[in-house]
């Protein structure tokens, strides 16, 4: 095969955060309803707050998305050469150990 890929990776760290939360939850909490209420319903009295549907909130870690362009003969270590990328380029730090490939494109010649 000939060509390039464009490989896109984040790193991972120890301290990274994912937590799903249903609206419905989210809702619940009373800090958040007053602050809801507070907000969108001043001076407005009996008011409560529903979730119609089961929609989800996700808390999670901002992430930067590091690119970096390999051959297409090395498809099979591209895991590897992210990694590469990340220590060459100092993006390993202290509690952040890995890389996780987000994508991998063909670029427009």
């Amino acid at each position: 095969m000939e060509g390039m890929l464009e490989v896109s990776y984040i790193v991972l760290c120890e301290n990274d955060a994912r937590i799903t939360l249903s609206l419905a939850d989210l809702l619940e909490n009373e800090k958040v309803a007053r602050a809801i209420k507070s907000e969108f319903a001043k001076g407005l009295r009996n008011v409560s707050l529903a979730s119609p549907d089961t929609a989800e909130v996700v808390i999670q870690t901002d992430k930067t998305v590091h690119t970096f362009r390999a051959s297409k003969n090395d498809f099979a270590d591209l895991l590897e050469l992210a990694e590469e990328d990340a220590r060459r380029n100092k993006r390993l730090k202290k509690g952040c150990e890995g890389v996780e490939l987000v994508d991998i494109t063909t670029p427009e010649a």
